[in-house]
C-alpha cells in the first residue's frame, strides 16, 4: 500500500518541504513576526456589530430620518439612579442632572441633550434618562465615546449609567479583547496538558500550540489590512481565535502524530515527512476544504455579520491548512527523531498505539449494529426537538452581560419605559406635494385611519396629531405660519414632502403579533403617497427575514457541497451521505440543547449565561455553518484511515476496526482539546460566542464520541462492502481482492 502512495501529490509536497525545510522556516517565522505588529491593533480597527440590514425597509427608512427630517445620527442614553428611591422627576434633581452636563454639551458633535419624554411605566421615579443627539455617523461617535463618557458624572446622590449604540459598540469591543485573553487563559493551559499525555513528549505537545498561535496571529494581521477598506463585525477576533486554536491545534494533532508513526517504518525522515504529507496532510487537506464549505454558506445571509465571521474563518482555516503543510512540515523534517526528545510523561502512564481498546470497541459495536443505530439514533433525534419551538430574536445590548455598564443601563431604560414608546414602528411618509398643503394632509389623515384600524395598533402619532383635533382647512391655515413649521422641523416630525408618522404596538417591540403588524402597515393600499415601514420592530424583523429566506440556501450549497468533495475523498456513494447525516444529527442535539440553555434558561446560572428568553437569530446559521464543518474533520480523518486498510485488505469489518483502532484515541483527544478551546467560550462575557461555543462544543464532543464511536460502525456492519460502491472509475480498488462488477 505504502508504494501505491509515495508517487502522490501530497508525497512530493512533503518532500519539497523537508528539502527547503530551512527556507521555508525562516519565512513562516518572518511573517509571523511581520503579522504579529498588526494583529493586536485588529479589534480596535472593528467597530460594526454587523447586524444593518443593509438596503432594506427598515434601513432605507432610517436613512431617510436621518437625511430629510434630521434625526440624529447616532445617539446616546444616560441613566440617572437616585440612592434610597430619591424622586428624580422633580425640578431640581432634574436641574442637577442637567447642570452636571455642561460641559458635555460644549462639545461641537453634541447636537441636543433633552430629558426623555416618551411615557413611564407606573412607578420607578428613582429612574431618570437623558437623551444625547449626536452629529457623528458611527464610526466617529465610537471614536468620541470615551470623551464624551469622560464628561458624564453623576450629581450627588445618584448613579449614572451611560448606553445606547456608540456605548455598547465600545462595550463590545472591551469585550471582545477580554474574551479572547480570557479563553486563550483557559483553553491553551488545558490543551497543553493533553498533548503532553498524547505525546509524552515537551517537544511533540509543543508544535500544535505553535501552529494554532501562528494561525491566530497571521489571519488577524490580515485582518487588519483588509478592515482599512472594508466595515468588518467586531465579533471577527472572537471567531478567529475560537477556529484558529481549535483547527490549528488539531490539524497540527494528527500531522505529528501520523509523523511519529512513520518514523517508526521509514527508513529516513525525508520520507517520513513525505509519507506524513500524503497521508495526514491530505486529509487535513480535504478536511480544511469541508470546514471552508460550512463557512462559506454563510456568505448566502446578506448581513455584515455572517460576511465577517465567514472572512475571518475562511482565512484562519486556509492558513491553518497552510501553516501546517509547510511550516509544520518543516519542523518535522529538522526535528526528526528530536520529537520525542524532552519526555515528560513515562511511556507506561501513556496508552500504547498499539492498544486493543478501540478495536475491541469497533467489534464490540459491529455485533449489534441495529439494535446500536435505533437507540441511539433516537437519542439524538429526540435531544433536536427543542429546536421546532425556538424563538428568535435580535439582541443589542443583550449581547452583553448585565455587569456591563451598556447593557445595565439598557435594562434601567426597559424598566422604567415602556419599550414600545421608547422603540415603536416609525413610517416615513413621501408626499407630492409640499406636507403642508391641503392635498397632503387628507392623504396623510386617510392613510393615518386606515394604520389605526390594522389590529395590534395600539396608538398613532404624526405631526398632524401634535396640534390637536382640527379640520383640514384649520391645520392647513395653522401651517401657513412659520413658527409652527419651524417646531415641527424641530421635533422631527415633518419638513418638505416627508412627514413620519409613529405606531405604537399593542404587544411587546418582540412578540410575534408585532411582526405580523408590521407585515399588515406594509401591504396597505397608499394613495398619492410613498410609505418606508421602520423603526425597532421592522429594523428587528427584517433582520429575522433575511436570515430565515436564506437557511434553504445555507443548507443546500453546505450539504450539496460537501458531500460533492467527499464523493471525490472517499471515493463511495454511500460513505458521504452517510458523513452529512451523522452530521445533522450531532449538530441538531447541540442545537436543541443550545435551545434549552439560551431560551428556556435550563442550567444557565450555572455556566453564567443570562437567559433572555429567545436565541439569537444569527445563532442557528452561525452553528450549523462552522459545526457542520469542524464536525466533518473527525469524519474525514477516520475514513480515510478506514479506506487505507480497505485499500489494503479489502475487509470491510476488519478495515472499520483497524480505523478506530488507529485513530480513536487520536481522534478523542483531538476532539477533547477542541472542546476545552471552544468551550472557553462558554465562560467568556459575549453572548453570542458563549452560545457558539456552547453548541461548537457540545457537537464536537457528541460527533467524537457518541457519532464516531458508536454510529459509524455500526453503520459501516449494516451496509459492509455497499460503503464502498462507486462507479468504476471512482471506486475504490483493493489490493488482492476481485472487482464485482
Amino acid at each position: 500500500m505504502r508504494e501505491s502512495l509515495e508517487k502522490g501529490v501530497f508525497w512530493r509536497w512533503g518532500h519539497a518541504m523537508f528539502r527547503f525545510r530551512w527556507l521555508v522556516l525562516t519565512i513562516g517565522i518572518s511573517l509571523m513576526l511581520i503579522f504579529a505588529m498588526f494583529a493586536q491593533k485588529t479589534p480596535g480597527m472593528l467597530k460594526d456589530n454587523g447586524f444593518t440590514p443593509k438596503g432594506s425597509e427598515s434601513d432605507l427608512g432610517l436613512i431617510h430620518m436621518r437625511d430629510e427630517l434630521g434625526v440624529p445620527r447616532t445617539q446616546l442614553n444616560i441613566v440617572y439612579t437616585g440612592h434610597n428611591g430619591l424622586d428624580l422627576t422633580v425640578k431640581d434633581q432634574q436641574d442637577a442632572i442637567m447642570a452636571s452636563l455642561t460641559k458635555l454639551k460644549e462639545l461641537p458633535y453634541v447636537e441636543d441633550v433633552k430629558f426623555v419624554t416618551t411615557p413611564r411605566n407606573e412607578g420607578h421615579l428613582e429612574i431618570q434618562a437623558v437623551s444625547v443627539s449626536l452629529t457623528l455617523d458611527t464610526d466617529p461617535a465610537l471614536e468620541a465615546y470615551p470623551e464624551l463618557k469622560s464628561l458624564v458624572h453623576p450629581p450627588a446622590g445618584m448613579d449614572v449609567y451611560v448606553t445606547g449604540g456608540p456605548a455598547i459598540l465600545y462595550d463590545m469591543q472591551v469585550a471582545s479583547k477580554h474574551d479572547i485573553a480570557k479563553s486563550e487563559a483557559i483553553g491553551l493551559p488545558i490543551a497543553l496538558i493533553v498533548l503532553l499525555i498524547v505525546f509524552g513528549t515537551f517537544v511533540a505537545a509543543l508544535l500544535p500550540m505553535v501552529v494554532g498561535l501562528m494561525s491566530v496571529t497571521l489571519t488577524l494581521g490580515v485582518t487588519y489590512f483588509i478592515a482599512q477598506h472594508q466595515s468588518l463585525s467586531n465579533f471577527l477576533p472572537n471567531m478567529v481565535t475560537m477556529l484558529g486554536l481549535a483547527v490549528g491545534i488539531d490539524y497540527a494533532l494528527f500531522l505529528v502524530s501520523r509523523f511519529r508513526e512513520e518514523l517508526k517504518v521509514q527508513g529516513s525522515v525525508a520520507a517520513a515527512v513525505a509519507m506524513t504529507c500524503q497521508t495526514a496532510g491530505r486529509s487535513i487537506f480535504f478536511s480544511g476544504i469541508a470546514v471552508l464549505i460550512g463557512l462559506l454558506g454563510m456568505l448566502f445571509v446578506d448581513l455584515t455579520f455572517f460576511r465577517s465571521l465567514c472572512l475571518g474563518g475562511v482565512i484562519v482555516v486556509s492558513i491553518s491548512v497552510i501553516v501546517a503543510n509547510t511550516v509544520l512540515l518543516a519542523l518535522l523534517g529538522i526535528l526528526g527523531h528530536r520529537i520525542n526528545s524532552l519526555q515528560v510523561v513515562p511511556k507506561r502512564f501513556r496508552k500504547q498505539e498499539t492498544s486493543k481498546f478501540w478495536e475491541k470497541i469497533a467489534y464490540a459495536v459491529m455485533k449489534r449494529p441495529v439494535v446500536l443505530v435505533v437507540v441511539v439514533g433516537g437519542v439524538l433525534i429526540y435531544s433536536m426537538t427543542p429546536i421546532w419551538h425556538m424563538k428568535l430574536g435580535v439582541p443589542n445590548a443583550e449581547v452583553l452581560p448585565p455587569s456591563y455598564e451598556s447593557r445595565y443601563g439598557a435594562e434601567l431604560l426597559k424598566t422604567a419605559y415602556d419599550p414600545r414608546m421608547t422603540g415603536p414602528i416609525q413610517i416615513v411618509i413621501h408626499t407630492k406635494e409640499e406636507i403642508w398643503s391641503s392635498a397632503s394632509i387628507g392623504e396623510i389623515q386617510a392613510y393615518g385611519e386606515q394604520v389605526k384600524a390594522v389590529a395590534g395598533v395600539k396608538e398613532v402619532q404624526s405631526y398632524l396629531t401634535v396640534l390637536g383635533q382640527h379640520s383640514n382647512a384649520e391645520l392647513a391655515g395653522m401651517f401657513t405660519k412659520s413658527d409652527v413649521q419651524k417646531q415641527l422641523e424641530e421635533a422631527q416630525l415633518a419638513k418638505g414632502r416627508t412627514a413620519l408618522m409613529v405606531v405604537i404596538p399593542e404587544k411587546d417591540t418582540d412578540d410575534p403579533a408585532t411582526d405580523q403588524l408590521v407585515h399588515e402597515l406594509r401591504k396597505l393600499d397608499k394613495e398619492g403617497i410613498e410609505t418606508t415601514v421602520t423603526g425597532g420592530p421592522a429594523y428587528r424583523l427584517d433582520i429575522i427575514d433575511r436570515i430565515q429566506k436564506e437557511i434553504p440556501e445555507v443548507l443546500i450549497f453546505v450539504m450539496g457541497i460537501t458531500y460533492l468533495v467527499l464523493l471525490l475523498a472517499f471515493r463511495s456513494i454511500l460513505l458521504p451521505l452517510k458523513a452529512v447525516l451523522m452530521n445533522m444529527l450531532s449538530l441538531g442535539a447541540s442545537l436543541g440543547i443550545v435551545v434549552l440553555v439560551f431560551q428556556h434558561g435550563f442550567m444557565a446560572d450555572m455556566l453564567h449565561i443570562t437567559s433572555i428568553g429567545y436565541v439569537s437569530a444569527t445563532l442557528p446559521v452561525i452553528i450549523f455553518c462552522v459545526v457542520f464543518g469542524i464536525s466533518m474533520d473527525y469524519e474525514v480523518f477516520l475514513i480515510s484511515r478506514i479506506m487505507e486498510e480497505y485499500e489494503a485488505s479489502g475487509d470491510n469489518d476488519q478495515s472499520t476496526a483497524e480505523g478506530l483502532k488507529k485513530t480513536g484515541s487520536l481522534i478523542t483527544s483531538a476532539a477533547f482539546i477542541l472542546v476545552v478551546v471552544v468551550g472557553s467560550f462558554i465562560f467568556t462575557d459575549i453572548e453570542i460566542m458563549k452560545a457558539l461555543g456552547l453548541g461548537l462544543g457540545l457537537a464536537v464532543l457528541i460527533d467524537a464520541t457518541i457519532v464516531r464511536v458508536m454510529l459509524v460502525p455500526a453503520l459501516m456492519k449494516l451496509l459492509g462492502d455497499a460503503n464502498w460502491w462507486a462507479p468504476r472509475w471512482l471506486r475504490v480498488k483493493p489490493k488482492g481482492k476481485v472487482e464485482k462488477r
